[in-house]
């Protein structure tokens, strides 16, 4: 069907997947939209890649998803948001993507070569002129390194290692297929601050703002199949998309001019993947498997678009704006599981877009799928990480309100457990180390924050885990329960009790410090929850 030649990420195999029939393969952009309800899940290894990827997908997906000739990108169809709902309903029920759409948007003329990864003039989501803009004072080629490009990789003096041990002076190349991940995470994920100098006029400018999803988590509403999957991460038309201008994704229309203006966000495919803030530019091995080396700079300066993403929980600040959800390591998905259920108007928090409107036929299918990056705004990378839900959208508000508050009352009472935990591990490490400490009754005693002692950690460390099997258990098949308290309390006492460990209890002061924090913690149970 197509040319073969440098990477083409259309017939290349660069996406690892599952089928439903449980065998792992790779496959290209192709046959993945031609055998979507084939495969059951997505397996690239790289959480940030996999969530950048997603968002490359649904606009392709609204490109090629139709019923009865209408397709789901279709700004006039959009125009009655009822329609729109009822032709994804009727593109969901014909159960798959027509090869002969698939191979006909692939095949268009106008993107020619576009999804080539090595492309010399339109590489796939890069901007060639960095091979001239990207110069040393003296003009000649000033590549940032291929260990800049891969999230995990060490670059400088101090660089941390995340995954595998490589350094400035001995790069290693990097397979073509993992190099697409990486280029797409670090345009969504990518740092501020100082970066590789590009020249656009005469002077050299070396810093970028942070890429549009840094330090943040998303939430998919995820089908049986890919199919599914991707027609339902299709974004519903939004009022804040610019309905008089030509939608367009990277691969689709020109270059942005970087010292211009940023085109307007419309809908779908710029408002998903028209907001980077970095430029970059893959250099290939001379047999086009491989990238050595890698240019990665600024694209503009100019202020970001404001638009809603689709994926992620809004939260409330102090001063009443929202801002996105922060990704956090230690956060296990169960924990959002109520700002995912619960309607906008009724807390502190906005559920995803994308996980609004869900076909009621298909909630009790559907689960919720993760993709998080724990980082700073600028150049610190903790931890990525992806994270499954159990099929718990039926228990949306509108469908199960009953069960959603429920929901929300279990999540609470785990969450005062464990900061009761906190609290409690922080006031017997105080007391056992501590002789100065008043142990009278009334006595206030004052903590020191930056001194929290070992125990609060290890307690924190064996309580989340325990809690989760609580939550599990309390929300098992949908039954509810008056009590809801106890179980936490319980699995908080316990962890105390490993942190502190049999050993400590024989010294006086740890015993002591030992009952009056199982007291705090107890103390749960007297006072009357507020949900």
């Amino acid at each position: 069907m197509f040319v073969s030649g440098g990477f083409d990420l259309r017939v290349e195999p660069w996406i690892p997947v599952r089928l439903l029939a449980g065998e792992s393969v790779w496959v290209g952009l192709c046959e993945l939209f031609r055998r979507a309800h084939e495969i059951e899940d997505l397996e690239v290894p790289v959480p940030p890649a996999a969530a950048g990827l997603l968002r490359v997908l649904a606009p392709i997906a609204a490109r090629i998803a139709a019923a009865d000739d209408d397709r789901l990108d279709d700004p006039d169809v959009a125009e009655d948001i009822d329609d729109w709902f009822d032709l994804r309903e009727r593109v969901l029920k014909v159960g798959r993507f027509d090869p002969r759409a698939v191979d006909a948007y692939f095949g268009r003329e106008d993107l020619g070569r576009r999804f080539d990864l090595f492309h010399p003039e339109r590489p796939f989501l890069q901007d060639p002129r960095l091979r001239t803009e990207c110069v040393d004072p003296k003009g000649a080629p000033n590549p940032s390194g291929v260990n800049k490009l891969v999230m995990g990789r060490p670059t400088g003096v101090n660089g941390a290692v995340l995954f595998g041990h490589f350094t400035d002076t001995t790069p290693m190349p990097v397979p073509a297929a993992e190099a697409a991940w990486h280029l797409i995470s670090q345009l969504y994920y990518g740092p501020s601050g100082q970066c590789t100098p590009r020249r656009i006029t005469a002077e050299r400018v070396g810093s970028s703002d942070a890429a549009p999803l840094r330090k943040s988590v998303s939430y998919f509403p995820w089908g049986p199949d890919l199919f599914t999957t991707l027609v339902l991460a299709v974004p519903s038309p939004q009022a804040e998309a610019d309905w008089e201008a030509q939608d367009a994704c990277p691969w689709e229309g020109d270059l942005n001019t970087p010292l211009e203006p940023l085109p307007p966000i419309t809908w779908p495919g710029r408002m998903l993947t028209g907001r980077f803030r970095h430029a970059a530019l893959l250099v290939p091995s001379e047999d086009g498997r491989t990238v050595t080396d890698a240019y990665l700079t600024w694209s503009t300066h100019e202020p970001p678009q404001k638009v809603r993403d689709p994926y992620q929980i809004l939260d409330r600040r102090k001063d009443g704006d929202f801002q996105p959800r922060e990704a956090d390591g230690a956060r296990a998905l169960w924990r959002d599981l109520d700002s995912l259920l619960l309607k906008d108007s009724r807390q502190d928090a906005r559920r995803p877009p994308s996980l609004e409107h869900l076909p009621g036929w298909l909630l009790p299918r559907l689960r919720v799928r993760a993709y998080g990056f724990d980082q700073d705004g600028q150049q610190k990378d903790s931890v990525w990480f992806r994270a499954t839900s159990p099929q718990i959208l039926q228990w949306q508000e509108e469908n199960d309100a009953e069960m959603a508050y429920y929901v929300k009352r279990c999540h609470a009472a785990a969450e005062r457990a464990g900061d009761r935990l906190d609290f409690a591990a922080r006031m017997a490490w105080k007391i056992a180390t501590d002789a100065g400490v008043d142990l009278s009754p009334k006595a206030r005693i004052k903590l020191d924050a930056r001194r929290p002692g070992p125990w609060t950690s290890a307690a924190l460390t064996r309580y989340w885990p325990a809690a989760e099997k609580e939550f599990w258990h309390l929300t098992d098949a949908g039954l509810a329960t008056d009590r809801v308290d106890k179980p936490f309390v319980d699995a908080a006492l316990a962890a105390l009790d490993d942190a502190i460990g049999q050993a400590n209890r024989a010294d006086i002061r740890v015993a002591r410090a030992r009952h009056r924090a199982r007291s705090l913690i107890l103390a749960l149970l007297q006072t009357p929850s507020a949900d």
